[in-house]
């Protein structure tokens, strides 16, 4: 499989890129970004492309992907609705536009959050904006598209969250992450959860389109046995 991410520097996006280039089945991991994600490996190629606003400019380059894994996203914390939107929805779209033009037959994933508003008229902000780029992505006409609300994450392999008041609670309860992790499997997932369950639905898919932390768990434990056989 061939597949691109974005937001690879991010806690969700490098755990799916991380997870990918330890995959034999992934032959190809494509970063979408700004900047280098600071990673170096054979199977990983950096596409480096300023505008968010558009993609024309290197379609030819966003074909021929079995998935693309939409990792980027901000905290609306402190954030007016319109810089907001732009950030999670219009990036989102413009991407959308010409991926699926260029890669129709990829699935797309988009890492969305528990509480997200599918109805786009709910009283908070950020659950409207994610409920709108949750629609945009199911109904944009990939052969699959799926929406990931992953809810408490546990990070391993070193990563870490960009977000500096999520990276305090992982740093100073980190033991209590790991606790839940162990005693409620189904209530927290892990940052190598949420990359084997992208690449099990990529290859696979999956009987829903939200997909939330026991859909992970399950759908990530169904890919590891494959590697097994």
């Amino acid at each position: 499989m061939r597949i691109l991410i974005t937001g690879a520097s991010g806690m969700v996006g490098k755990a799916a890129l991380l997870q990918c280039l330890e995959d034999e089945k992934v032959k190809e991991v494509v970063s979408l970004g700004r900047s280098k994600c600071g990673i170096r490996h054979p199977k990983l190629v950096e596409l480096i492309h300023s505008d968010f606003n558009n993609f024309n400019a290197i379609s030819h380059q966003l074909s021929g992907f079995d998935g693309c894994f939409y990792c980027m996203g901000v905290s609306a914390a402190g954030l007016q609705e319109e810089e907001y939107y732009k950030l999670t929805y219009t990036f989102l779209n413009q991407l959308i536009e010409t991926l699926v033009k260029s890669s129709p037959q990829a699935c797309m994933i988009y890492v969305s959050g528990e509480g997200t508003d599918s109805s786009e008229k709910g009283r908070l902000m950020w659950a409207r904006v994610k409920g709108k780029a949750e629609n945009r992505v199911l109904n944009a006409g990939f052969r699959s598209a799926f929406a990931f609300r992953p809810g408490m994450i546990l990070p391993l392999k070193g990563i870490r969250s960009k977000t500096p008041l999520y990276q305090f609670f992982y740093t100073y309860l980190g033991w209590l992450f790991r606790f839940i992790y162990a005693v409620f499997p189904k209530s927290i997932v892990s940052t190598s959860d949420v990359g084997d369950s992208m690449i099990e639905l990529a290859e696979s898919g999956y009987e829903k389109t939200i997909i939330r932390p026991a859909d992970i768990k399950t759908s990530a434990e169904r890919h590891r046995n494959k590697l097994k056989l």
